[in-house]
């Protein structure tokens, strides 16, 4: 099953939820529909809302509740995009220009925040407490995670374990949420819920850790970034931690400098040593390992295309290239 089977099996749900998200991107104000369009337009993969969506058919659940909350984990992705690039300093976004170097710092941010406050308008629109609770907790973790990576940057003795910590909470929280919420809608058991929001959380890390492989192996005109932005960033991803804990001397030290200077000026020499390391490897089977825990957590539910789907989306997470 290729990603393209996938959302086949949900195309018809993802047309609902685009015409959502084009109608609740309306706003009086000119620049919020300009900057909010031009970051949707832009695309992308959108998997939180795919995930909700074979969550809720996994479960036995296909309505407009599904279609609306599925929009409103996009639009929460979709703002935390536009706050990461400001804090970021990012040019890129999807190969194209970051919003925020073409509209400013102060519109990206201002647009976000109104990407938020109408997420919440829709989530209330659904009339359960529990779609409530379980979204007002994600978006909070989540700007708990951007603050953990604020206060990483630039810190070359960052654990695997507070690595990890950030991408649960800035990353894999909204892929949780996106699984519970499946679950939430078809008033499954608790313990289906969970494991639906293990399978998210698992999904949404390896997907990150991905992302960290793909900033020192990928190619810009498939991942649409800049080789070697996480570093410039001064960002200890796993391919960096590994080396400083794996590799000589020389290259710890080498490696703790790139991320405590930030900057690209020696860029090869610290490729070279996570190629000499096997750090990308590292990081790929890591990732792999948290896909095998994702997968697990299906046990519980029966077995039908959705449930196949979302054993295929999560190794997606794994072998894609962008």
């Amino acid at each position: 099953m290729s990603p393209d089977d996938i959302r086949a099996l949900v195309a018809e749900d993802m047309e609902a939820v685009d015409a959502i998200v084009r109608a609740r991107l309306h706003s009086e104000v000119i620049l919020v529909r300009q900057v909010s369009e031009y970051l949707i337009g832009a695309g992308g993969k959108r998997l939180r809302p795919v995930l909700l969506l074979l969550a809720a058919g996994a479960c036995g659940y296909r309505g407009p509740a599904a279609h609306e909350l599925a929009a409103v984990v996009e639009f929460i992705h979709t703002a935390t995009l536009l706050h990461d690039d400001v804090v970021d300093e990012s040019e890129l976004r999807r190969g194209r220009t970051t919003a925020n170097s073409i509209y400013g710092n102060a519109a990206s941010i201002l647009v976000g925040d109104f990407l938020y406050s109408r997420a919440f308008q829709m989530m209330v629109s659904v009339g359960r407490m529990r779609v409530m609770e379980v979204l007002s907790d994600a978006t909070n973790v989540i700007a708990e995670g951007e603050v953990l990576q604020l206060m990483n940057v630039h810190d070359p003795d960052v654990s695997e374990a507070a690595y990890l910590d950030v991408i649960r909470f800035k990353t894999a929280k909204l892929f949780e949420a996106a699984g519970r919420l499946g679950a939430v809608l078809a008033d499954s058991p608790r313990e289906v819920e969970d494991d639906l929001a293990s399978f998210g959380m698992h999904v949404g890390t390896a997907f990150q850790v991905i992302d960290d492989v793909l900033d020192y192996s990928g190619d810009l005109g498939v991942t649409g970034k800049n080789l070697g932005d996480d570093l410039a960033e001064g960002k200890a991803t796993l391919p960096l931690i590994h080396v400083v804990r794996n590799g000589t001397s020389e290259e710890a030290a080498l490696v703790r400098r790139a991320i405590q200077e930030g900057g690209l000026t020696e860029f090869g020499p610290v490729l070279d040593a996570i190629r000499r390391t096997g750090a990308l490897e590292y990081a790929r089977a890591a990732a792999q390992a948290e896909v095998d825990r994702a997968q697990a957590c299906l046990a519980r539910l029966s077995h039908s295309p959705y449930r196949e789907s979302l054993i295929h989306l999560s190794s997606f997470a794994v072998s894609r290239s962008q």
